[in-house]
């Protein structure tokens, strides 16, 4: 079954995401334009606020999506989007559209909410490779939306955009209930197994969470300065300079797509923290580079890190996955990996303000170093009293 389902949650995703990943770098065009805001410091802030209300909410739908079902939860999230896109799109002042952006946050949640799905109908290696997609759902989106939105305000305002927009939600809430099925029954002599293992399961999730914390907050401090960092580092052109920005995303898609997403090199113990250091490394390639061939090349190694650290720890939540709280265990990975974006943003913001636009990648380094720590204690603490490092769990 989840070999049907995939193609439909991936494109209601897709769909979903483009609005959501892509209006963002167009908030200060929208606040200076429309709203007459002056203050660009005011960019950042509108950029955090879904973020925050994402990682608030998160856990709460989590729950409820156990309780009532995965499926609802993914149509409510979609539904929940396009009202906050017809309410920014309608907003006559800039409170208004904050509202829609905090509506956005509460309510939205697609990846969390697909994900949560999807583990009802796939286990182990297919669930892998289902939240591998996901992860290539959403940096497609990310790639192709700036650039497509970019196109069509050259004819429509770009406040404007989010009312168009908000078709895009409720197509993908169509496919998701023409043709997905509602969640399978659960229950079975499995549970009882499961439900023994639960309190085990609880600490290897909190240092999951812990894990993708790290990650993110060393994948996010280097978002919001880097095409201005890099323009003036190397005097390229903004398209160069997007180019650059967008090609770690390219090289996991790239991956993605080959034979390589199924090699046994990613179910290995040791692949994350390899691509953790390949993470740190590109940061330091980054921050110590000259020119854009320097650049290139520290964002083809970050791109090849942040690929195999997804796919690791893909690998490692579909380990930890139990029917019976997907829900509750997605939405608390999501809130993690969103307040680690909050976090990074705003301690990238300061670090810029006390040195210079080269503080977020120094930043982003610092963090890879201490998550690697963390996955030396994960990996410790997985082993059995008396076990033989090397020996697998039987």
């Amino acid at each position: 079954m989840s070999q049907s389902v995939l193609p439909v949650v991936l494109l209601s995703h897709f769909i979903a995401a483009l609005v959501a990943l892509g209006m963002p770098p167009f908030f200060g065009l929208i606040l200076t334009d429309t709203f007459a805001v002056e203050h660009t410091v005011w960019v950042g802030w509108f950029y955090i606020i879904p973020t925050v209300c994402t990682a608030l909410a998160a856990p709460f739908w989590g729950r409820i999506a156990d309780r009532f079902g995965r499926r609802w939860s993914l149509l409510r999230a979609q539904i929940g989007l396009a009202v906050a896109f017809v309410i920014a799109g309608l907003a006559p002042g800039v409170v208004t559209f904050a509202m829609a952006l905090m509506v956005q946050g509460f309510l939205g949640g697609t990846f969390a909410a697909s994900s949560a799905y999807l583990s009802t109908v796939a286990r182990g290696q297919n669930l892998t490779q289902s939240l591998n997609w996901m992860q290539g759902s959403a940096r497609s989106a990310m790639i192709l939306a700036p650039i497509l939105f970019g196109f069509f305000m050259t004819w429509v305002p770009a406040q404007r955009l989010y009312l168009y927009m908000a078709i895009l939600p409720l197509l993908s809430a169509l496919l998701v209930w023409k043709l997905a099925p509602p969640d399978p029954v659960s229950g079975g002599p499995g549970d009882q197994k499961h439900s023994r293992e639960r309190v085990s399961a609880s600490a290897s999730w909190l240092r999951l969470r812990l894990l993708y914390f790290g990650f993110n907050f060393a994948l996010v401090a280097s978002f919001p300065y880097f095409i201005p960092w890099t323009q003036e580092r190397t005097g390229s052109t903004a398209a160069m300079a997007g180019v650059l920005y967008s090609l770690p995303h390219a090289i996991y898609l790239i991956i993605l797509v080959s034979p390589l997403r199924r090699s046994v090199f990613f179910g290995n113990p040791w692949t994350l923290p390899a691509g953790l250091t390949l993470f740190a490394l590109s940061y330091v390639i980054q921050a110590t580079a000259g020119t854009t061939a320097a650049i290139l090349a520290g964002r083809l190694v970050m791109g090849l890190g942040m690929t195999t650290c997804l796919f690791a720890l893909n690998a490692e939540t579909a380990r930890l996955t139990r029917t019976e709280n997907a829900g509750q265990s997605f939405g608390a990975l999501d809130s993690a990996g969103k307040w680690a974006g909050v976090a990074a943003g705003v301690l990238a913001g300061v670090a810029t303000g006390m040195s210079n636009q080269t503080a977020p990648l120094w930043l982003g380094a610092v963090a890879t170093l201490f998550t690697i720590t963390l996955t030396v204690t994960l990996r410790q603490s997985r082993r059995l009293p008396g076990q033989r490092p090397g020996r697998r769990q039987p």
